[in-house]
């Protein structure tokens, strides 16, 4: 299939545009600027607060006034993941698009579908006169993937809308009414440097190839996570020999399942072949686990630069341990909604800052309040345990189904008469803005829906482009066919 050929075509148009402008988390300016003089050259009602977010609001088409008004609402922001082996700037470069058979990715890096499709879906109904609707507003929030801000920072009476459609769920075919509520754990080490005595052999060890994923819609697959892989080799490592640890890293985003881990050691000597041979027989034990959910992982161990200075042993000792015991993945099932993930964490990087800081970032998620501040305690109490300092961030709320919405019911009604067949409500584990929506809008009547994503937040992120058709045929009746004001 050929770009040309894409369907609908405003939307790929727009989508493909989107790529070109570079646009990471809390460094948006150039994705605002775009919307806004998208605003302008179209001759709509252009907004932007002060966190950057911005609505462009168009008017009802003639005869439907009168109904409800409607907020299309997308987040501007995207995940800046890419392979070790490929070379791109996410501040400057664009990204490189590549159509698979029935998919659409990028060149080694993510493509930004989550949420650059709810945004071209947006701009491409606004600039399109012949589809019918009632009062419209696109609302286009900031930094959604690392904290919510832009949601965090919405004002009252900002929006004016009654029904709220999130574009940015990535199972075509379903609606959410529902999703977790989060909250980071921040853990950060104070080290001293100390010298590596004489006779000793570097070695930099690293696991990559892992599959990755978002820590919310994925964490229930059993992936691997590369930073708790390290951490069980380097504390076997540390029981059998005298080790240095020189530097360790790992694991980029906290939304982000950690790919890729490495670590510099320093044993004796006499030590390196053992070493050798005990991660030859830990890689071939821990590819046996996870041969279904990592196929492609890699472990390798390689000589190293002698370094001059290591991390204090109590300190790395302190650190391995900690980062073996913490809980990463499902911790409750959900006892209300088969299938769905309660509550969870995820162990999300580790990090050498400046000042002899090692910090580790967590991120825990449940759709019960109580739960997630359990969850994130626990993570807490570990860290504190092993010396130490713990911070959380404000977290985010959940989003309560309401199973009588009548924007549900319009949009299930919807589905079915357009494709003979029921879409399925659900609830999700990953974390959505409409749960801060519900907090300045309490009146607000919300579900999520979009086309199929896959791989999202990892290099591997691909969109399926029948599910894109689809996902507009089913947004466009619904905007037929709201209701009247009361």
């Amino acid at each position: 299939m050929e770009k040309k050929e894409l369907k609908p075509a405003g939307v790929f148009r727009y989508f493909e545009e989107i790529c070109q402008i570079p646009r990471p988390s809390k460094n948006e300016a150039k994705i605002i600027a775009y919307l806004q003089a998208f605003g302008k050259q179209h001759q709509l009602e252009t907004h932007t607060d002060e966190a950057g977010n911005v609505l462009i609001r168009k008017p009802a088409t003639p005869g439907m006034e009168a109904c409800k008004t409607v907020a299309l609402q997308s987040h501007v922001d995207m995940v800046c993941e890419k392979n070790n082996d490929v070379r791109h700037d996410f501040l400057n470069d664009p990204i490189e698009t590549v159509i698979e058979g029935e998919w659409m990715k990028a060149k080694g890096t993510t493509l930004g579908a989550d949420n650059g499709i709810g945004i071209a879906t947006s701009l491409a109904i606004l600039a399109d006169n012949s589809i019918e609707h009632g009062p419209l507003e696109c609302l286009f929030t900031v930094d959604e993937e690392t904290g919510l801000t832009g949601a965090f920072a919405l004002k009252e009476g900002f929006m004016q809308a009654d029904i709220l459609l999130n574009l940015d769920s990535e199972d075509e075919g379903e609606l959410f009414i529902g999703c977790a509520g989060g909250v980071d754990s921040v853990a950060e080490y104070h080290y001293q440097e100390t010298a590596v005595p004489e006779g000793y052999f570097y070695a930099k060890i690293q696991i990559k190839g892992l599959t990755g994923g978002h820590s919310g819609g994925d964490i229930h697959l059993g992936r691997a996570n590369a930073n708790k892989l390290l951490a069980r080799l380097l504390n076997q490592a540390y029981q059998q020999h005298d080790m240095y640890l020189c530097a360790i890293d790992g694991g980029n985003l906290r939304n982000a399942i950690a790919r890729e881990a490495y670590a510099v050691v320093a044993v004796p000597e006499t030590d390196k072949h053992a070493l050798r041979t005990e991660l030859n027989i830990y890689s071939a034990e821990v590819e046996a686990e996870y041969a279904v959910t990592d196929p492609d992982m890699q472990m390798v161990l390689e000589s190293e630069t002698p370094c001059p200075k290591a991390i204090d042993r109590d300190t790395a000792l302190r650190l391995i341990q900690a980062l073996y015991v913490v809980p990463h993945g499902v911790c409750a099932m959900s006892q209300d909604i088969p299938g769905l993930v309660e509550t969870s964490t995820n162990l999300a990087s580790v990090k050498m800052k400046p000042h002899h800081i090692i910090r580790v970032e967590t991120s825990q998620r449940s759709s019960i309040e109580s739960s997630k501040q359990n969850i994130a305690n626990t993570v807490r109490t570990v860290f504190n345990m092993t010396g130490a300092d713990v911070s959380h961030s404000d977290g985010y709320p959940g989003w309560k189904p309401n199973t009588h919405s009548e924007i549900l019911e319009i949009a299930t009604e919807s589905y079915k008469r357009l494709f003979a067949t029921e879409a399925k409500v659900k609830a999700i584990h990953a974390g959505l803005e409409c749960g801060l929506f519900l907090q300045k809008y309490p009146a607000l009547d919300m579900i999520s829906f979009g086309p199929t994503l896959q791989g999202v937040h990892s290099p591997d992120e691909r969109m399926n482009l029948p599910s894109v058709e689809r996902f507009w045929k089913h947004l466009l009746d619904i905007l037929k066919h709201i209701p009247h004001k009361q």
